[in-house]
């Protein structure tokens, strides 16, 4: 058997949810329905929820015979820099939450991996990690401000839907620089 009990969550902490008023037997069914503080580092590099945004929680937590499965969906904003032209992103993300919490000393406490299942201390479920694993997952790597973005011109740094049509920088090689002077003048 493992021992949980080496990590001890905050119940005032809002990712930290109390399970006491959810029976123990099969079917027993609750909703969460709550506005939260983003914690800090919630995305990726260029783009993420930024700290304290209020994340929007709609949850079911069902009891089942190992634990409680927690279903439902985290709404947040998220707001970040292009990676093409670096102006600003702000969305909306909307992430799909699903997680098996397993009661200390169960079957599946015993049976599966530390990291397979998500793990109960007493009545207590820390949401954070499931959270967090879900929103970085839907981030996107490279993100756009728009699909078609042209990005900057890699010499003037200027973004390209703002430059002329035909924008050119004459760089001609030096090695070449002497022909330039014999072509005839237009």
């Amino acid at each position: 058997m493992r021992d949980h009990s080496s990590v001890h969550l905050d119940t005032r902490s809002p990712l930290v949810l109390n399970t006491r008023d959810l029976p123990r037997r099969p079917g027993a069914m609750r909703t969460v329905e709550q506005s939260i503080p983003a914690p800090k580092d919630l995305g990726l590099e260029l783009i993420g929820v930024p700290e304290g945004a209020a994340v929007r929680l709609d949850l079911r937590l069902e009891s089942v015979s190992e634990g409680v499965y927690v279903s439902g969906t985290a709404t947040a904003p998220v707001e970040g820099e292009c990676g093409r032209c670096l102006r600003p992103i702000s969305d909306t993300l909307v992430v799909n939450l699903q997680e098996l919490y397993a009661y200390e000393h169960s079957t599946t406490d015993e049976t599966t991996d530390e990291d397979e299942v998500g793990r109960m201390q007493g009545d207590l479920i820390d949401l954070e990690p499931a959270l967090r694993d879900a929103v970085v997952l839907a981030l996107p790597n490279h993100p756009r401000c728009r699909e078609d973005c042209p990005g900057l011109c890699p010499d003037c740094g200027v973004h390209w839907d703002d430059l002329p049509e035909g924008h050119t920088h004459g760089q001609v090689d030096p090695r070449w620089s002497a022909l330039a002077k014999l072509k005839p003048e237009e």
